[in-house]
């Protein structure tokens, strides 16, 4: 046996374990105990504790000794991988709850290990919520959020499960039940529960009571099973698989409701069913869940009023734009004729669309032609239709000219964070969010504190010294990124157009002579393709960009914001800085929603130096406020002078980098493209680990900054 890997004695043991362990603590507290119970181990085991117990000592000391008192009694019930959940459970309550809270889990091993089947064979939502929020995204209809909550249930736009699964014995198959949980919710949706109100109405007249409802439920799950068969046949063999592992029995109600499996079915007959056989058991099924009606109404008032309105708000354009600006703003002196011709010239025709619910869209006629609205009414629309099965003529009303839509808050507004700045850990009007510690290989669940700040009022000297200054630059890249806007594309299959589409006609021709109905749709048209970028700009404004390096960042801003302003692209500017975990700070210089134009250019030319660059939690909460925006391509591109540092020294080094390089992998499984512009001439050492190989450039040359960022942006974004 070598000496690597010979067992350390006590006395050894108790040298180590004294050199991670406060001296301060109590003589009854000395390392003596543990290391004579740890010398019975093996030096696998050994070098294991010595390890994690230096790593909980940089945290706490009492909690390290904790873990060296109780860690032999884990290693006698458990394998290392589960001591090594046990204490990162213990760490998290920590983190969460405190010192006492992860005393009593390091103090419980055997609970712990007693658990530990359930733990392994469960799956945890938490680790799968991201990829359940993508998946249903890709089945259909509008996006919905994943949360967890005590029972299975949605409200229209969050689908609730539990936190935990382990009713099967494999890891897998429960993430599967996940699944199975996650489309019966969206179902309900897509397949028309809610639609048009009859359900909510039959509840709050009384017609349904509880036990009435729990048996419409399981009436109603028949008819989604039925759907989910036709249309995603394979999935519904895996929730059948699913139902026979878990014994569910509801054959005797699937027999009396064989009618709610026909493609004709709808909610309604799953009422009328209801009532006709109240009293004959739900039975069970595995994925059900609940169904949740109040909160449903709640959502749906609320999302009916705002897709009202931005609808309404939207088509306000499309009529300026067809009448021509005179005629537009005849119609804005008399509200009551505008509101008359719009009635008369704004349609909604149904149409058949495979991907709308139940097969039938609606297409817009303005002056009895379909007009091709922007993506994100397009979105609009087909919600409207999800809900209410139709557009209905009071959403077609155009508001008048100069109106604009009020804002509806997606998420809780800091409230005045500039006074919450030097407030407590969990002071008012801060964002939380986790980070990534590489040392425990684990999150540190809300553990920075994150408040958006105003800039100073600033002034246009800087925005106009740039313009003097790279005036014949300002022409180029003006003429470049005009050329690249984009061109006329071939839309094929057209119900009217300027050309015949022979494939089209060929097939209608087939299908004349085989019997079937002929399209209407024979023609090719013209349309000029709309690009659907969203491009949120973060800027380092610690204190290492003093000088020169502030000057080229803002002038480089003012450059890009040109290019982007031509190209029609939406962006936001936030720049970004901190101070320990308690003040990571972001400055909002342009919002999504803000035109560019004065504010924003007094805003950039007020960027200034502050204090250090801990990236992660400004990089979590502008990925957050890009994924909400409505684009194909979403780009995150970082402007900074070096890698993450603060004053807290902890996060230089590994562990920043690897926590940045965390929340930008989180980035991309929302969608998001990062990419860094840096000035840094060592940023080749740690930008590839953080970004990827292709994802960065160095501009060594900082007087160049400026000239460069807008080519760099045309090669990111095309």
């Amino acid at each position: 046996m070598t000496s690597s890997s010979r067992a350390l004695s006590a006395r050894a043991l108790e040298q180590r374990l004294a050199v991670c362990l406060d001296p301060a603590l109590s003589s009854r507290r000395t390392p003596a105990q543990p290391a004579r119970d740890l010398a019975a181990c093996t030096r696998a085991q050994q070098d294991f504790v010595l390890h994690w117990g230096a790593v909980i000592a940089r945290d706490n000391a009492e909690l390290a000794y904790q873990f060296t008192a109780h860690v032999c009694d884990a290693i006698r019930l458990m394998d290392l991988d589960g001591v090594e959940a046990w204490l990162l459970q213990a760490m998290d309550l920590y983190d969460r709850s405190g010192q006492r809270a992860a005393i009593h889990a390091f103090q419980q091993p055997a609970a712990f290990a007693a658990n530990r089947q359930q733990l392994q064979a469960g799956a945890v939502l938490e680790d799968h919520a991201g990829a359940l929020e993508r998946f249903v995204r890709g089945l259909n209809g509008r996006p919905l959020a994943v949360a967890a909550a005590e029972r299975c249930c949605t409200d229209t736009e969050t689908i609730f499960l539990p936190p935990r699964l382990a009713r099967l014995p494999e890891k897998a198959a429960n993430v599967s039940l996940y699944k199975a949980m996650a489309v019966h919710q969206w179902a309900q949706s897509w397949y028309g529960t809610w639609r048009g109100g009859a359900l909510l109405a039959a509840v709050a007249g009384g017609a349904l009571g509880p036990d009435d409802l729990s048996l419409f439920h399981a009436l109603e799950t028949i008819r989604l099973d039925a759907r989910l068969a036709r249309d995603y046949p394979g999935l519904h063999r895996d929730m059948a698989a699913l139902r026979r592992a878990l014994e569910d029995d509801d054959a005797e109600l699937r027999r009396r409701a064989a009618v709610l499996a026909e493609p004709t079915a709808s909610v309604d007959d799953a009422l009328r069913l209801a009532a006709e056989l109240r009293g004959l058991p739900a039975g069970t099924c595995c994925y059900r869940g609940e169904l949740d009606p109040a909160a449903v109404r709640e959502r749906l008032d609320t999302r009916k009023a705002r897709e009202r309105e931005r609808l309404r708000v939207a088509l306000a354009p499309l009529m300026d734009e067809a009448d021509g600006s005179e005629q537009a703003g005849a119609e804005t002196d008399e509200p009551g004729r505008r509101e008359t011709t719009v009635r008369e010239r704004l349609q909604v025709r149904r149409r058949r669309d495979p991907d709308a619910p139940d097969g039938i869209g609606c297409e817009l006629l303005l002056d009895g032609s379909p007009v091709a609205p922007p993506a994100d009414v397009r979105s609009t629309m087909a919600s409207i239709v999800q809900d209410l099965g139709e557009i209905p003529p009071d959403y077609l009303l155009a508001p008048a000219r100069g109106a604009g839509p009020r804002k509806h808050g997606s998420g809780r507004v800091a409230e005045n964070p500039d006074a919450a700045g030097t407030g407590a850990d969990h002071a008012e009007g801060a964002w939380r969010y986790d980070e990534w510690d590489c040392g425990r290989r684990h999150y540190r669940k809300a553990w920075c504190a994150l408040r958006e700040r105003a800039l100073p009022v600033g002034d246009l000297v800087l925005y106009r010294t740039t313009l003097d200054k790279h005036g014949g630059l300002i022409k180029s890249i003006r003429r470049t990124f005009e050329l690249l806007r984009g061109e006329d594309k071939t839309l094929r299959r057209q119900p009217h157009g300027e050309d015949i589409d022979i494939d089209a006609l060929v097939e209608a021709h087939a299908d004349a002579h085989a019997g079937r109905e002929m399209t209407q749709r024979l023609f090719l048209r013209q349309h000029k393709s709309e690009r659907s970028v969203a491009v949120m700009l973060m800027v380092d404004m610690s204190g290492s960009t003093k000088g020169w390096i502030n000057q080229a960042e803002r002038e480089a801003l003012v450059l890009l914001c040109e290019a982007l302003t031509v190209l029609g692209d939406r962006f936001a500017i936030y720049g970004f800085s901190g101070w320990t975990r308690k003040r990571c700070d972001v400055f909002p210089v342009k919002r999504f929603a803000e035109p560019y134009g004065h504010p924003v250019q007094a805003r950039i030319g007020a960027i200034a130096p502050q204090d250090y660059t801990r990236m992660g939690a400004p990089i979590r909460h502008l990925s957050g406020l890009l994924a909400q925006q409505a684009a194909r391509s979403k780009l995150l591109i970082t402007l900074s002078d070096g890698k993450p540092d603060d004053y807290d020294l902890q996060y230089r080094g590994d562990y920043g980098i690897e926590d940045t390089r965390a929340a930008l992998f989180e980035a991309r499984r929302a969608g998001i493209h990062p990419f860094c512009i840096t000035i840094d001439e060592a940023g080749a050492d740690y930008l590839p680990h953080m970004f990827g190989a292709a994802n960065y450039v160095v501009v060594a040359d900082v007087a160049r900054l400026p000239a460069k960022v807008s080519e760099i942006y045309r090669r990111v974004a095309f």
